[in-house]
């Protein structure tokens, strides 16, 4: 039964200041994604899909492609606007990708089994690629049904600015029934994290609240349902055309409602940490490096 990880490394990166996706931050010159692949083909994965830009492609093959596909199955996809569905065009001006929703959409000819979905900038930790593995081999043969791992958001703050989140509900049986997006998180000047987005004094929100942190499951099916739903999204004539952007948290609060498609929530004892801003990679070394010391990998990750 195969199983594959889908990496979305095509962002701009522009609160970064650079292309973080590819910058070398581990104690030996690793790349933040390579100890999400390690730890994938730990837990089983075997087939390995990069979401990238067309501009991207030597420099990432170079870096890091060319390594993995010796050990497992490789496929680059892009995440460019002539694969925007329905003859769809973006406003001329616009340099800013649609979201991840279209980012996954980009793998849709070369996926045709349970995936995982994860960002090229964070890291995720063993257990939780364990616990995905295992419930994609759940999710074998079924069609409308996704997981997802789950996150406390004490553990996903930046010291360095604000996040965004994707804020989740969970029923008695650890199933997702609201995620809504979350932006202009950060700890106030007492300590409390807080919702800054539409209330200049900010919103609470609990240490403890459950969050996405683009860590997803899904089965082939997400490809003709998103499609169509991302289809719509770009004729609505709401919002900025410039801007907007169609991400997972949202369509799969919309597929919850609309078509009861169960979310099961991963528990773990993973811990988080990636790089929003330039400040963050110091505080993200440190973490690496002390895995490396205490044994969690290898001096070498190839």
């Amino acid at each position: 039964m195969k199983t594959t990880l889908l990496i979305m490394a095509a962002g701009l990166g522009s609160r970064y200041g650079g292309n973080k996706q590819i910058d070398r931050i581990g104690p030996h010159g690793e790349i933040l994604m390579e100890y999400s692949i390690y730890d994938a083909l730990q837990a089983g994965f075997d087939k390995v899909v990069f979401v990238i830009r067309q501009s991207m492609a030597e420099v990432f093959r170079q870096m890091i492609g060319d390594r993995i596909a010796k050990k497992v199955e490789v496929h680059y996809v892009f995440q460019e606007y002539d694969s925007l569905p329905g003859g769809f065009t973006a406003p001329e001006g616009r340099t800013k990708p649609y979201g991840t929703v279209h980012a996954v959409l980009a793998a849709k000819d070369v996926i045709h089994e349970p995936f995982a979905v994860i960002n090229a900038d964070d890291y995720y930790g063993k257990d939780a690629f364990r616990a995905m593995a295992d419930c994609l081999h759940r999710m074998q043969g079924e069609r409308e049904k996704a997981s997802m791992v789950a996150y406390y958001l004490k553990n996903t703050i930046s010291e360095n600015g604000t996040v965004t989140r994707g804020v989740c509900d969970t029923d008695a049986a650890g199933h997702l029934i609201k995620v809504t997006e979350t932006y202009k998180i950060k700890r106030d000047t007492d300590g409390v994290i807080k919702d800054f987005e539409n209330d200049p004094a900010g919103v609470p929100l609990k240490e403890n609240a459950l969050v996405s942190m683009n860590f997803w499951g899904f089965t082939p099916w997400y490809f003709e349902t998103a499609e169509a739903h991302f289809e719509a999204f770009l004729k609505d004539p709401s919002g900025d055309p410039m801007k907007k952007e169609y991400v997972l948290p949202a369509l799969v609060d919309q597929l919850m409602h609309e078509t009861h498609m169960p979310v099961e929530v991963l528990e773990t004892n993973a811990v988080w940490f990636g790089i929003t801003y330039h400040e963050d990679k110091a505080t993200v070394q440190d973490a690496l490096k002390a895995l490396h010391d205490q044994g969690d990998y290898p001096e070498s990750l190839d």
